[in-house]
């Protein structure tokens, strides 16, 4: 699984929205669910960055986006193993 997994989920998104998620994404290698968490979180925290500022909305809308894509890698690549994944996502 990986960019061509990613690009069929992302096809019909708003290209706005499509572009800044995927800004967050670094290149590498590594698990495509765990680098889609990691990009949910640098953009969870450029939201954080600016608390009020409403220009960090389509960094939020990319979190949500992000997260969802993880979630929707992990179930595809280990169905088995989503709860564990959901879990470390939210630091339990």
């Amino acid at each position: 699984m990986g960019s061509d997994w990613l690009e069929a989920q992302c096809r019909d998104a708003p290209a706005a929205l499509r572009e800044r998620a995927l800004s967050y994404l670094e290149p590498g290698s590594g698990p495509l669910p765990h680098r889609l968490c990691r990009a949910a979180r640098s953009a969870l925290e450029a939201v954080l960055a600016r608390p009020g500022d409403r220009s960090v909305a389509l960094d939020l809308l990319a979190a949500d986006a992000l997260v969802t894509l993880a979630l929707k890698a992990q179930a595809a690549a280990d169905p088995a193993g989503l709860e564990r994944f959901a879990g470390e996502l939210l630091g339990d």
